[in-house]
C-alpha cells in the first residue's frame, strides 16, 4: 500500500468509514423529499443535546454557503463584517458575503496576532466608524474563524472578550467553525463552552474537513435570527430535495465524539509534523501548531526534494517567505507523517535521531 503524500488539505481525504455505514442505511427505503424526513427532522434534538441548549439547526452542501447564508443575516438589511483578514469570508470565498446578501454585506479586515482578531483594533474601529456619516456602512456582526487560518485557537477567554466588545456595540457574534471540532478538541472544552456560553450567536459547523464528503449546518444559538433562513437556504438553493443524505452525515459525524475523535487524531499528526521537522537546521516555523496543520518555511533542498517525490502542500503568504501549509486529516497515519520526516531530513542531509524532539514553542 501506497504511503499518502498529498498533504495539500485536510479535503483531499475521502469520507470516515462511519459516515460511509450511515449514508449506505440511510439509502434504503422511500422517505419524504427537503427536508421532511426523519433523520433531517431529527437533527434539532441531536445538536440541542450536543450543545446543551435548544438551537435551529439548517443542513448546507458547502461552508461557502453556511458562512454566506450567516452573513446576509447577521449583516441585514445592510452593514460591515469585522473579521481576520484571513477569514475565508474575506479573501477565499469570491465574494460570499456580499453575494448572499444581494449586496448588503461587507467584510471589514480586523489586524490580527498569529490570525486572531486583536480585540482592541477591532472596538477601536467599529468605534470609528460609528462615529462616522450615517453615509458609511454601519457596523453589524463580527466573525471568529476557529481554529484560525493559522493553525492556531482562540482561548475560551479570547472568544469572550472579543463577544463582549461585539455585545457592547450591539454587534452579532458569527463563529466560522469549519475546524471547530480541532479547536475543541485542543481547548478540552464542551461545544457549549466553545461557542454561545462564550456570546457566538450563529455558527457555520463544519464537518466536510473532518470525515464527511459533504456536509455542513448553520446553527443558531440565537433563535431569533433564524426567522429568514428557511427562504435564504431555499432560494441559494441548498435546500436539497434528498436532504437526508447530508443530515445523516452529520447525525454520524456528532455520534459517539466520532467529530472529537477525528479530530484529536489530526491535530496528533500535524504535532507529530511539526515535531519531526523542528531539528531540520533552516526550518522556520510561522505560527503555532494548535490544531490539525502546520505553516513552515522549509530549507529550498528540502522544499525541491519532497516536491520531486510527489509530496503535495499548499503554498501561504508571500512567495518570497516560502510558507507552505502541511496539512493533515482524520485519516493520515503515523508512517505517512513519519516517511514525509524522513524525506526532509534526507534531503537536507541531516539524520533524524531515535527519539522525536520536543515540541518547538515559537
Amino acid at each position: 500500500m501506497s504511503v499518502k503524500k498529498n498533504f495539500y488539505s485536510d479535503n483531499v481525504s475521502g469520507a470516515a468509514p462511519e459516515i460511509l455505514e450511515a449514508l449506505v442505511a440511510a439509502n434504503a427505503g422511500d422517505t419524504a423529499p427537503y427536508g421532511a424526513d426523519s433523520i433531517t427532522e431529527g437533527l434539532q434534538a441531536r445538536f440541542a443535546e450536543l450543545f446543551e441548549t435548544e438551537v435551529d439547526v439548517y443542513p448546507v452542501g458547502t461552508g461557502t454557503a453556511a458562512n454566506g447564508l450567516c452573513a446576509s443575516i447577521v449583516a441585514a438589511p445592510y452593514g460591515a463584517i469585522y473579521m481576520s483578514e484571513a477569514a475565508h469570508l474575506h479573501g477565499s470565498e469570491c465574494g460570499g458575503p456580499e453575494f448572499w446578501s444581494g449586496g448588503n454585506a461587507r467584510p471589514i479586515p480586523v489586524p490580527t496576532v498569529d490570525g486572531k482578531i486583536v480585540v482592541a483594533e477591532m472596538a477601536r474601529m467599529v468605534d470609528e466608524a460609528a462615529a462616522r456619516s450615517a453615509t458609511e456602512v454601519p457596523p453589524r456582526a463580527v466573525s471568529i474563524t476557529q481554529g484560525t487560518e493559522t493553525s492556531t485557537v482562540y482561548s475560551l477567554s479570547e472568544v469572550r472578550g472579543i463577544a463582549e466588545a461585539a455585545r457592547a456595540r450591539r454587534l452579532w457574534v458569527h463563529m466560522d467553525g469549519a475546524r471547530l471540532a480541532n479547536a475543541v478538541a485542543r481547548l478540552g472544552c464542551t461545544p457549549a463552552e466553545a461557542t454561545w456560553k462564550a456570546g457566538v450567536d450563529v455558527l457555520s459547523f463544519g464537518a466536510t474537513k473532518n470525515g464527511a464528503l459533504t456536509a455542513e449546518a448553520v446553527v443558531f444559538f440565537n433563535r431569533e435570527l433564524a426567522q429568514t433562513m428557511r427562504y435564504r437556504r431555499r432560494r441559494g438553493g441548498h435546500l436539497f430535495s434528498k436532504m437526508r443524505f447530508l443530515s445523516v452525515q452529520l447525525e454520524a459525524f456528532i455520534a459517539n465524539d466520532l467529530w472529537l475523535r477525528n479530530a484529536r487524531h489530526a491535530n496528533a499528526m500535524a504535532q507529530r509534523v511539526r515535531e519531526g521537522l523542528a531539528k531540520i537546521p533552516g526550518v522556520r516555523f510561522r505560527s503555532p501548531t494548535e490544531i490539525n496543520f502546520v505553516l513552515v518555511s522549509l530549507p529550498q533542498p528540502v522544499w525541491d526534494g519532497l516536491v520531486a517525490e510527489g509530496y503535495s502542500f499548499s503554498r501561504r503568504g508571500a512567495p518570497s517567505e516560502g510558507i507552505i501549509r502541511i496539512a493533515c486529516a482524520f485519516d493520515t497515519t503515523e508512517e505517512a507523517v513519519d516517511a514525509l520526516v524522513a524525506a526532509a531530513h534526507r534531503h537536507a542531509g541531516t539524520r533524524q535521531g531515535a527519539d522525536r524532539p520536543a515540541a518547538v514553542v515559537r
